[in-house]
């Protein structure tokens, strides 16, 4: 089966198309670095000829409001309008758990507009929204630091490895489009505080995580459960601090 991964050079991407691969699927990865750019349309007609599927695993460059907007309306648009004219029968597209209640956020508008251009557009599709990785530990604490100190609120959080992200798109990929879209998380809930601070402390990080709730997350006030999966959400295996075992520390 021929699978085009847009992104496929990123964190996602590129062990979602080594894992294609390994069970004899042709994985192309296609990116700018490729000569495909969703964005602009250039190079999409040619690599998507001859394609099955189509996993979309890019994300915008910049994310001010409006550059990510038009990132993800457009690029979205294109890639629909390109799989149509090859033929492609699936379409799948990479979104984030609770984006839905995260849309006083310009990022989350946009991820919501992207959904709603795929459901919309009648074309066979599957949409996997993943909670936050274990890979965003550093990202999110970087986003709360003021100072030395980082300001979390303790809303509840089911992160997951991004290779078990990796794992879910593709098995999606090669099944029957879902024409809808599933959850998956990690196995563990934490208090979001929590799970910061103990990622900061395996890298020996000297900030000091602060239970605040009145922190915004990227912006954003949470709920206790604005992070959560809903019930029935697929649940992978890696552990939070099986992962940080082979995690190189600062040490």
């Amino acid at each position: 089966m021929k699978i085009v991964v847009i992104g496929g050079t990123g964190l996602i991407g590129s062990t979602l198309v080594r894992t294609l691969a390994e069970h004899g699927h042709d994985a192309i990865p296609a990116s700018p670095r490729s000569g495909v750019n969703t964005l602009t349309g250039e190079g999409l007609a040619e690599a998507l000829q001859g394609a099955q599927v189509v996993v979309d695993v890019s994300n915008s460059p910049s994310f001010a409001d409006d550059a990510v907007m038009e990132f993800f309306r457009t690029s979205t648009a294109n890639l629909l309008e390109a799989e149509t004219e090859a033929g492609v029968g699936h379409h799948v597209a990479l979104s984030v758990v609770g984006t839905e209640r995260l849309v006083e956020s310009g990022y989350f508008r946009a991820k919501m507009a992207q959904e709603n251009l795929i459901e919309e557009s009648g074309a066979p599709y599957s949409i996997i929204r993943a909670t936050q990785f274990f890979e965003f530990v550093e990202s999110i604490a970087q986003g709360a630091t003021d100072g030395t100190t980082v300001r979390l609120s303790s809303a509840r959080i089911q992160p997951i490895a991004a290779a078990d992200v990796a794992g879910a798109v593709g098995r999606t990929a090669v099944a029957a489009p879902l024409n809808g879209t599933v959850e998956v998380a990690g196995p563990e809930q934490f208090g979001l505080d929590e799970l910061i601070r103990e990622g900061l402390a395996h890298r020996d990080d000297p900030r000091e995580v602060v239970t605040d709730p009145e922190a915004r997350y990227f912006g954003v006030p949470l709920e206790e459960r604005t992070l959560l999966p809903g019930d029935g959400a697929l649940l992978s295996d890696t552990r939070f601090a099986d992962w940080l075992a082979r995690t190189p520390s600062a040490k």
